[in-house]
């Protein structure tokens, strides 16, 4: 009978050498985001909270006292702040559906493979998104003059009568609209014309081999799989709204009668003409939460797909 020999013990690994400088990743890390960090915390967390602490005071005759929660109280008996609010919503429910309703348009006319230069169409509607604010609101300021603007006199030259555009509340929240739209609409055409090209070809082809007309086939099989794109433009297109300055101010200064004046824009002059910061400040944080609140009712109803 043969004897079998014990196995030999498994020999142990040598332990893994350590790091001569444990401690140099870590440095590094720090070497590269310690200036982005530091300028973070100067430039935008400290302003933040300082901000957020003025919005609970109020400063008379040079000294700074507690008030708590009067400055967001006394908003609901502004008429202004009110009125700012009006205009804002007012203008966000025109506006931005007119806006991206036609920059879909345009993005499906610019995808289309029988449009001659197309990187052209493309480049003209989306220059606006590059001009200055400031720039084209003045263009559209001299355009749309009451004597001697381009606008009332080619409605002239066609038997219409001129329209006072800035100096009339309806007309002025038109002209407001309007100059928004021309600025934007080329800018969301571009992101929703991405949206479109990342759809294939052979979607389109399955569509109209099921029967399905183009209207049909854009209806039930393109724009749900745009849904995240189409959210995206909606979403920053409701923010810029709600945070609407430069165009009111150079356009209308807020009038006629307070008809384009924005929460923004009523801050500005609460806190650089009258000098109360710490109103304005309160004014600041509740369009900061209006926005997180719209933003999140976009994204709850809008950003899930429906259940069939």
């Amino acid at each position: 009978m043969a004897v079998q020999t014990p196995a030999a013990p498994p020999v142990p690994l040598p332990a893994p050498a350590r790091a001569r400088h444990p401690r140099r990743p870590r440095l590094t890390h720090w070497i590269f985001a310690g200036p982005a960090t530091v300028l973070f915390a100067v430039f935008f967390a400290y302003p933040l909270g300082a901000s957020f602490y003025q919005s609970f005071t109020s400063t008379e005759n040079g000294r700074t006292t507690w008030v708590g929660l009067s400055q967001y109280a006394r908003m609901l008996h502004d008429p202004s702040f009110l009125d700012s609010m009006v205009n804002t919503g007012l203008i966000l429910v025109v506006q931005v559906p007119l806006m991206i309703g036609l920059a879909l348009v345009l993005a499906v006319l610019l995808n289309q493979s029988w449009l001659r230069f197309r990187g052209t169409w493309r480049a003209v509607y989306f220059l606006p998104a590059v001009t200055t604010l400031v720039a084209y609101a003045v263009v559209f300021q001299v355009l749309l003059k009451t004597d001697g603007g381009l606008v009332n006199q080619t409605a002239t030259a066609l038997g219409l009568s001129p329209i006072d555009w800035l100096n009339d509340p309806t007309w002025a929240r038109v002209a407001l609209i309007g100059s928004m739209t021309w600025r934007w609409a080329g800018y969301n055409a571009v992101i929703l014309l991405a949206g479109l090209q990342s759809i294939g070809r052979e979607q389109h082809e399955a569509a109209a081999i099921d029967g399905a007309g183009t209207l049909t086939t854009y209806t039930k099989v393109i724009l749900p799989q745009l849904r995240p794109v189409v959210l995206f433009c909606v979403i920053t297109s409701t923010i810029g709204t709600l945070q609407l300055f430069d165009e009111n101010y150079t356009l209308t200064k807020g009038g006629p009668d307070d008809a384009t004046l924005t929460p923004v824009l009523y801050l500005y002059k609460v806190g650089f003409q009258q000098m109360d910061f710490g109103y304005a400040a309160a004014i600041a944080w509740v369009v900061v939460a209006v926005i997180a609140v719209i933003s999140f009712l976009q994204f709850r109803f809008f950003g899930r797909e429906r259940k069939r």
